[in-house]
């Protein structure tokens, strides 16, 4: 019983919640666009430089680097929880961002594979992208955010934040 309840700690990893900056941010927005936009690029000069397919490359060239991150937000009294399914990710590629109305998940891994075999060799190497931002309909304080990565599920839980109450001002003639 104690091996068990080991193992499910063991698999819990504690992943930080970052604020990052605008700056930051962009970047890393606009060097997805950029590889996105060299591969669809890429596609259309292997097609023989065909016109018309632009929307067909760039969907192509976006699955072939970013793969989906499908998300679950539920809602609590007081809290809400952001599961995220990225399988193959450890803690260490992934870098969580949550802002007070949005969350962005994104993270890079890289594997490696050789194969020798005679005077062969046979060498892959992969990398795969996620970036996904999710707009959450209420505020939240990132603060108090704890995330955790089990089996291939990321579990982000936030505080809402104080709810901002708003008053009605009678206007008085001058």
């Amino acid at each position: 019983m104690s091996e068990k309840g080991a193992a499910t700690q063991m698999a819990l990893a504690p992943i930080s919640v970052n604020a990052v900056a605008p700056k930051d941010l962009i970047e890393r927005f606009e060097r997805v666009y950029e590889e996105i936009a060299n591969r669809a690029f890429s596609l259309f000069e292997n097609d023989g430089r065909i016109f018309g397919h632009d929307l067909d490359n760039w969907f192509k060239a976006e699955a072939e680097l970013l793969h989906p991150v499908h998300v679950n937000v539920t809602e609590a009294e007081s809290a809400v929880t952001i599961q995220a399914e990225v399988p193959g990710f450890e803690a260490k590629d992934l870098e969580v961002t949550l802002e007070p109305q949005r969350l962005i998940i994104s993270g890079r891994r890289e594997t490696k594979e050789e194969s020798a075999k005679g005077k062969t060799i046979y060498k892959e190497q992969c990398s795969n992208e996620i970036l996904r931002s999710v707009a959450l309909p209420f505020d939240v304080d990132a603060s108090k955010a704890t995330a955790t990565l089990k089996n291939g599920v990321l579990e982000l839980q936030a505080p809402k934040s104080a709810k901002v109450t708003t008053t009605q001002v009678e206007v008085k003639v001058a």
